[in-house]
């Protein structure tokens, strides 16, 4: 065993370089669902900086210091407080936010987001088949971006109302009627953030000819 690490010891110092970087400073996320679309597409990876929000020591889950704070309308990467799976959604609401959904429209503190139509598309659901899918710009307060409704889709469309938490958030995925978020698995508490997502790194259509999808590569994920 001595001889395999002293070897390999190069190796190992580079492994060992890789994690503490990947756990305290930044990160890559590989999009496996389609519970973000239509802003991100199985296949995307994003680039997630760790240092949005805190200082952590490598390999952990322990602050050392908040760098920032999380905004509505920031992409994030986090583990589920039900099973720890790691999950990537939108922040919806902040702590102290007074939340509530009423026929697929987001109300924060007692004012209804905005909202305009984009277009119409098909989405594909295993078992199900193709659906018509309704885009939507949504205006939540201090944020903009895209979303995406099923209507044909049975989903949680009433939730709350309820107030968040101090020290904890809101998380909705942007394909509102396929997305297990926190209308199911309840607030995020801080300490279980990973990071901002930024950026789109790479992409490919893995759910086809795996074709490399270069029009996405670099894209920003900032509302």
């Amino acid at each position: 065993m001595k001889k395999i690490i002293r070897e390999n010891k190069g190796f190992i110092a580079f492994l060992l370089m890789l994690g503490v970087f990947r756990t305290a400073i930044a990160d890559w996320n590989p999009i496996p669902s389609a519970s973000m679309h239509p802003n991100l597409l199985e296949g995307d990876v994003v680039f997630v900086n760790r240092l949005a929000y805190d200082l952590k020591v490598p390999l952990t889950d322990i602050a050392l210091s908040h760098l920032g704070e999380p905004q509505r309308g920031d992409v994030v990467t986090f583990f589920s407080p039900k099973d720890r799976t790691r999950l990537i959604k939108r922040v919806a609401a902040l702590p102290g936010d007074r939340v509530e959904i009423r026929g697929e429209h987001l109300i924060i503190n007692g004012k209804t987001s905005d909202y305009s139509v984009l277009g119409n598309t098909v989405e594909h659901i295993d078992q199900v088949g193709d659906l018509q899918a309704l885009r939507l710009q949504e205006n939540n307060a201090s944020a903009t971006y895209s979303i995406q409704v099923l209507p044909q889709v049975q989903a949680r469309r009433d939730f709350g109302p309820v107030t968040v938490p101090a020290g904890s958030y809101l998380m909705l995925g942007d394909n509102r009627d396929n997305s297990a978020d926190s209308r199911y698995i309840g607030f995020v508490p801080r300490s279980l953030l990973i990071g901002r997502a930024e950026r789109i790194l790479v992409s490919a259509d893995i759910l086809g000819n795996w074709a490399p999808r270069t029009e996405r590569i670099g894209m920003s994920l900032r509302p």
